[in-house]
């Protein structure tokens, strides 16, 4: 990356960012993808839907298990070696799905937590240059951090987040255009360099922060796992129904996978589910940028 003083100087003379310049709208949207089929529902849409195949394939089994229980000694033995080693093939899905999906919900977490850390050093820094950038840049940047605990609660894709994004864009150049000026003012001085470096690493953060949001699994794949599932089911209560056997281990089994299932789904959902990701770190810096700046400003 570029010496981030050398874009700060340059980007007084031509009155914009010229790092930022036309880029950040496009940003937003190559972080911006369509809403799939399991993320545009509601968490009880979503969850009507997963215990409604899941169910309806349990039920279709212990219905086709009724009527071949007359032919059990013929059907039970392929039956039952069919449904456990699909039933094998499904479980490692689920469980991989689940694994990949606590991984993906960690790191958005963790990318709320950079976003606050950020967003407060550039604060702490901005306090150390001269004004009148300093009053105006620490005003912008409690704004900023309004934005990005706005952003929480907007779901990725939508047009709501990039109507957020785009106003943290737009006070994105006016921060930086103030740092250029506070360097151009004192050349010499370190605090406005450490300031626009940290000011770097926020706007930098903003990028990484959506695209985080925007990795979700592709719905081919969560079909995969749902009809896998349904199938496996299903044929577990064929098996069952066969053997003639009662329907509550049947309905235990639909019930739990059926639960897995939609907490796979719902890590991906990280505004619209029951599992979301909290603001916690961004409103405790809101709570911080209350308080009368801390470092006094400079001579």
């Amino acid at each position: 990356m570029a010496d981030p003083s050398l874009d700060a100087s340059r980007s007084t003379s031509s009155g914009c960012p010229t790092r930022l310049a036309g880029s950040r709208s496009l940003s937003v949207e190559r972080t911006s993808v369509g809403q799939g089929v399991f993320f545009s529902l509601s968490s009880w849409e979503l969850g009507l839907l997963v215990f409604a195949v899941i169910g309806g394939a349990s039920a279709l089994g212990v219905l086709a298990g009724r009527f071949l229980r007359g032919q059990s000694e013929r059907h039970r033995e392929p039956i039952g070696a069919l449904q456990g080693a699909l039933l094998g093939v499904v479980g490692l899905i689920l469980a991989f799905g689940l694994s990949l999906a606590v991984g993906r919900y960690q790191d958005r977490r963790a990318d709320v937590v950079t976003d606050a850390n950020t967003i407060g050093t550039a604060y702490l820094r901005a306090q150390t240059i001269a004004e009148p950038q300093r009053s105006r840049s620490l005003a912008l940047l409690r704004a900023y951090n309004d934005l990005a605990i706005q952003m929480t609660d907007e779901i990725p894709g939508s047009a709501a987040i990039r109507e957020t994004a785009a106003q943290q864009g737009q006070l994105q150049q006016r921060l930086w255009r103030l740092a250029g000026e506070s360097m151009n003012a004192r050349p010499r001085d370190s605090a406005p360099r450490l300031y626009v470096d940290s000011l770097n690493n926020m706007i930098d953060q903003q990028t990484v922060r959506l695209s985080g949001l925007n990795n979700r699994v592709p719905d081919a794949v969560l079909w995969l796992e749902l009809l896998g599932a349904a199938l496996a089911l299903g044929l577990l209560a064929l098996y069952l129904s066969v053997l003639g056997r009662g329907l509550l281990p049947i309905a235990a089994a639909a019930v739990m996978v059926s639960f897995l299932v939609l907490v796979t789904f719902d890590l991906d959902r990280p505004t619209r589910g029951l599992i979301q990701i909290p603001a916690t770190p961004l409103l405790a810096e809101k709570a911080t940028m209350s308080l009368p700046p801390a470092a006094p400003a400079p001579r």
